[in-house]
């Protein structure tokens, strides 16, 4: 996984993160509230946590064209949570550790997107 603790709140790593997703070429295909869900089906509070489905169609389409198990890991995860210290953390999958460790052929592909997604995480620090 890629990992950066912030220096800035949840709610300013969450209005940066999807213009810093795009200009590297990634759309954000779905959002998952987690406290808003474990609040609604469980009647439990927990931090503000969201994980954001991101895709890059022309990488996705890519790694499809090697390999239809790669659907599995589709979109990439990024993850935004606040810490109890009231700063953001941001995680993203690294595909160098899922998608290319399960195929070789899926390696230049893998690298080209975790290089990207790291890059959207230092520019939200």
């Amino acid at each position: 996984m890629l990992k950066k603790n912030l220096s800035s709140t949840y709610d300013d790593a969450l209005a940066k993160l999807p213009d810093l997703l795009k200009a590297e070429g990634f759309g954000v295909l779905t959002e998952i509230d987690i406290s808003q869900t474990l609040k609604k089906k469980l009647d439990v509070d927990f931090r503000r946590y969201k994980i954001l489905g991101a895709c890059n169609p022309t990488f996705a389409h890519k790694a499809l064209s090697v390999s239809l198990d790669v659907g599995l890991l589709l979109p990439c995860n990024v993850v935004v949570y606040e810490g109890d210290d009231g700063h953001a953390t941001v995680m993203a999958i690294d595909p160098m550790q899922t998608v290319a460790a399960s195929d070789p052929r899926l390696a230049e592909v893998a690298g080209t997107v975790r290089e990207k997604l790291a890059r959207v995480l230092e520019k939200l620090a």
